[in-house]
């Protein structure tokens, strides 16, 4: 005999996508007597949690729902329950539940459901933007629409690995990006310090990422695919447009980290409370010769090791005449050592708004990779 949360998952498999939340709230009502059910999702810059149909947004650190977004684990708060939603570290938001279940068993089962609800709006997300809209608390920039579209997704736990990356500004970032992949034995990481304005960064970075995976599902070492995302970059700009990347494969049984450093943003080592930078050979950017010849770094990693790579956007950020990289950056990085790396990266995107006493200005991507050890 089935039990509520398979029920509630064969629901959420058969619905339509645009009555996930409806079909949900009915079998809740009839398996736990929930009267109210609301999917609050975080939008683009990780700063509000916006509702799907009722209720205000979500903006304050100390409220309920934020608790169990940044915790991942369910918040009971008087009447109202809050389970977190998502898909394999991709935090996605929260659901609100009222009445809050009085037992644990329900807690359970609830917290499963709105796992099961996490793995269904991934799954539903290429075929509507009805989610993707609700995530705005503004509207997109065409070229952010256009990066944000790009990713793989914003956060990512494994057993061996945990990772996490965030665009800024937001809603009208050009040309900084991210891109990562695993298959349970290596994962690949690029990072893209773009340039240029508008559509036109968007298009850059697009072609130079498309060219990279195009590489790396055929199997190609990491040099290689540098060497093809070069190639194709160069054949359609002749050198007048070139990319700063850097490019890693962690090979995660043993913890060797291969490295391609064509041009790239900033490495940042955080080990046993230190800061440091791995000496990295500094090679062309892609696309600015025609048939650059890249090469390969290999580092070890400890257990526990964190990295974060960071574009010149957070580094060059001034606030007044002061940049954040020969100041705050080093001594901030340290300070998240306790955190998991969204939010580490959500941390350090705050601490740099407040550094420039506003939006950014330019361009800027944080990234966060933790190596914690073989898997099991």
């Amino acid at each position: 005999m089935r039990g509520p949360d398979d029920r509630a998952r064969q629901v959420l498999i058969e619905a339509p996508v645009d009555l996930l939340l409806d079909r949900l709230a009915s079998q809740l009502a009839n398996d736990f007597a929930i009267t109210a059910t609301e999917l609050y999702q975080v939008d683009y810059r990780l700063s509000v949690l916006l509702p799907i149909r009722d209720g205000e947004p979500v903006t304050g650190p100390g409220h309920p729902a934020w608790r169990c977004f940044d915790h991942q684990e369910p918040i009971l708060a008087g009447d109202t329950g809050w389970f977190p939603v998502g898909m394999r570290g991709d935090r996605r938001g929260v659901l609100r539940l009222t009445p809050a279940p009085q037992d644990q068993e329900a807690v359970d089962q609830l917290t499963a459901i709105a796992t099961a609800l996490g793995h269904e709006l991934a799954a539903v997300s290429a075929g509507t933007d009805l989610y993707r809209a609700a995530r705005r608390a503004r509207r997109l920039t065409l070229a952010a629409e256009m990066q944000w579209e790009l990713l793989p997704g914003r956060s990512r736990v494994r057993p061996s690995f945990s990772l996490a990356g965030q665009l800024e500004p937001a809603y009208a970032v050009r040309g900084d990006s991210f891109d990562w992949s695993d298959d349970g034995h290596r994962v690949w990481l690029s990072t893209v310090n773009g340039t240029g304005e508008g559509v036109a960064a968007a298009m850059l970075t697009t072609l130079a990422t498309h060219a990279l995976r195009n590489a790396r599902r055929g199997g190609l070492a990491l040099a290689d695919q540098a060497a093809l995302a070069d190639q194709a970059v160069y054949a359609l700009h002749r050198g007048e447009q070139h990319l700063a990347t850097l490019l890693m494969e962690l090979n995660l049984a043993s913890g060797r980290l291969t490295v391609v450093d064509a041009g790239s943003p900033r490495l940042v080592l955080l080990r046993d409370g230190e800061v440091s930078e791995p000496v990295l050979e500094k090679q062309f950017p892609l696309g600015m010769f025609d048939g650059t010849d890249y090469r390969e770094q290999q580092f070890d990693l400890r257990r526990g090791d964190r990295l974060f790579v960071v574009s010149d956007g957070v580094v060059d950020a001034l606030g007044g005449n002061v940049r954040y990289g020969e100041t705050a950056l080093d001594r901030f990085l340290r300070r998240t050592r306790p955190t998991a790396p969204l939010d580490a990266v959500r941390s350090l995107i705050g601490d740099l708004r407040a550094f420039v006493a506003g939006d950014l200005i330019d361009d800027a991507v944080v990234v966060c990779l933790d190596w914690t050890g073989p898997r099991p």
